[in-house]
């Protein structure tokens, strides 16, 4: 199969639509870390892993998305590697309104203190003070007390393809179907701009088999690989 954008979606985030989040140069960048914890290389060359420490902020490492756990080059060292599936919406799906979307308000800055504290709960992956910046962002609030119950949004941005991510659930809203929601919502959204949507979940997670039902399919295994270069 051909490589395209979405084998290195970081790579070509951050060198495209968001270029403005990005720190580096040459064959490397980073998001600037009050948006994203996320790195990216051109390609596995020492040259690109030296542009990669050159950017790298003291005392972080480097969390690549890469399409193979590709072998620690010298000067570095691997602090982890893990499996990850990207999805992306099947062909000609429009996923169909649920009846949890009409709870569904827009999040803005003011509601970052709230996203974050249920990102703590929920775990759902890396969100960051200012993240809400690079997309758009949702959420569902209970009607009674005005709690931020569920809530996702974008994150990488290619060219044609819109990351749906940090889908978040309070376990005790779990069970109402906000997860599914959210998430066929802003692939909607995603699809309305003439963009395809798309998005990461590790093997193990239950939340895989929900986006099934919604259309999106296995497009790819990627690896999420932890590095750090080696101070002397």
């Amino acid at each position: 199969m051909a490589a395209t954008p979405l084998d290195n979606p970081i790579w070509h985030s951050l060198t495209g639509p968001h270029a403005r989040f990005a720190m580096g140069q040459g064959r490397a960048r980073h998001y600037l870390r009050d948006f994203a914890p996320f790195s990216a290389i051109a390609e596995p060359t020492p040259a690109a892993y030296a542009d990669l420490a050159l950017g790298l902020p003291d005392d972080t490492e480097a969390r690549l998305f890469r399409p193979e756990n590709e072998a620690v080059p010298a000067g570095w060292e691997a602090i982890s590697a893990r499996p990850l599936i990207q999805m992306t919406l099947a062909e000609e799906v429009v996923p169909q309104p649920l009846s949890g979307e009409s709870r569904i308000i827009p999040l803005g800055p003011s509601d970052v203190p709230e996203m974050l504290a249920l990102i703590e709960i929920a775990q759902p992956g890396p969100f960051c003070v200012r993240t809400i910046e690079l997309g758009t962002y949702v959420g569902v609030r209970d009607a009674k007390t005005g709690r931020l119950l569920a809530m996702g949004g974008e994150r990488l941005c290619l060219e044609r393809h819109v990351e749906v991510s940090a889908i978040a659930v309070h376990p005790e809203a779990r069970g109402q179907g906000l997860g599914a929601s959210i998430t066929a919502h802003l692939a909607r959204s995603v699809l309305a701009r003439n963009c395809l949507p798309f998005l990461h979940v590790f093997p193990d997670n239950p939340a895989r088999a929900l986006y099934v039902r919604l259309g999106f399919l296995e497009r790819a295994q990627l690896w999420v690989l932890l590095r750090r270069p080696v101070r002397r």
